[in-house]
């Protein structure tokens, strides 16, 4: 079924040129991936906790459980850091280049890449699950085109688009294809779940809802420009923007957005209307990381990560990263941390350790 008229769609100022869409879900209960909520006040003084020198980062998010984040570098090398004090726990070198934002379970990491053939212009993809606590490949598959975007897993499947339309899901434990939905467009956004459901957002503007097991359209909606960022599911709607929008998160307010025209937007859920904007130092290409007390975005060609008041959009907090941001990798939240990509590295920023009180000396 075609759905060409959304429930909300509204444009929130003249200044976002793009297009913010919510669409109405009648799917039940949903899942809220994207709203974090997490256990660091973004607003309270940050220092750096330790940092990761490497001048190989990609321009995509590292994934991270409670106790390691993994980092994909150039050159499709990945390191495995501990969360707690940056330590490497493991490097391993998978060739190629990485082509999609990874993504973690119990068990185990799922990493896409690509590389070239010796004929020109012809690019193959691959898929490979790594053991957490080693790095070892667990199984790899090689594909006809390199999945881009995102990305995501239920118990048993992994699910991910590819630049020539192909939506893939694999069983996680043996990399086997369980199926496989051809469309006429290629995929580099984050999919989502809900439910039975899992949503890919097209390069040609066309919003899919695919049943997780047979992969068999349920319905679309055709946007007015690429989808490219994240899809987020909240209280019986779906919010995306399409073509410069490059992050949606719903956040306690309202719905928070961010555009390549430098502005942060903070919108009413239920009516689309304008709460507040922000002009921030640079374009905003990755999704923030959200807490009670702000949101923290990555602008690029800025030199701080900058965190605004959630209430008024007014700026709460900085954090210094030592030089200008080119990375596009979005900031990850584990534990009580704030991880950063730079260009240079990885930087942990924390809360401030008290200093133990001084002990008298005994006369």
């Amino acid at each position: 079924m075609n759905h060409n008229t959304p429930f909300l769609h509204s444009r929130s100022s003249k200044a976002l040129v793009s297009f913010l869409v919510a669409l109405a879900c009648a799917s039940g209960v949903l899942l809220a991936r994207n709203r974090n909520e997490n256990q660091i006040a973004l607003s309270q003084p940050l220092t750096i906790k330790w940092r990761y020198d490497c001048d190989q980062t990609s321009n995509l998010t590292p994934a991270a459980d409670s106790n390691l984040i993994y980092v994909p570098l150039a050159g499709g090398v990945l390191v495995s850091l501990s969360v707690a004090d940056g330590k490497l726990s493991w490097k391993a070198e998978t060739g190629g280049e990485f082509s999609a934002v990874p993504v973690v379970d119990e068990r185990s990491l799922f990493a896409a890449g690509q590389f070239a053939e010796p004929e020109p212009g012809h690019v193959h993809g691959t898929l490979r699950a790594l053991s957490k606590p080693t790095g070892v490949t667990l199984w790899m598959r090689t594909l006809p085109a390199p999945l881009k975007g995102g990305l995501v897993a239920n118990d048993r499947a992994l699910f991910a688009g590819s630049l020539d339309g192909r939506v893939y899901a694999f069983d996680k434990r043996t990399g086997l294809t369980l199926w496989i939905t051809q469309f006429a467009e290629g995929f580099s956004s984050q999919p989502a779940l809900s439910n039975d459901t899992v949503y890919f957002g097209g390069d040609n503007g066309s919003l899919m809802a695919l049943d997780q097991k047979t992969g068999q359209p349920s319905w679309y909606y055709r946007a007015h420009g690429p989808i490219r960022g994240p899809i987020v599911i909240n209280g019986g709607a779906i919010y995306f923007g399409s073509s410069d929008v490059q992050s949606v998160a719903v956040v306690d307010g309202g719905l928070l957005a961010a555009s390549l025209d430098n502005f942060a937007y903070l919108l009413s859920r239920s009516k689309g209307s304008l709460i507040w904007r922000r002009l921030l130092p640079g374009r905003i290409s990755a999704q923030p990381v959200t807490a009670a007390d702000g949101a923290l975005f990555t602008p690029l060609s800025s030199d701080s990560a900058i965190v605004l008041n959630l209430r008024d959009g007014k700026p709460a907090n900085a954090l210094a990263l030592g030089a200008e941001n080119s990375s596009s990798a979005a900031p990850v939240a584990a534990n009580d941390l704030v991880l950063i990509t730079t260009t240079h590295g990885l930087i942990a920023f924390a809360r401030p350790q008290p200093k133990a009180p001084a002990v008298a000396p005994n006369d």
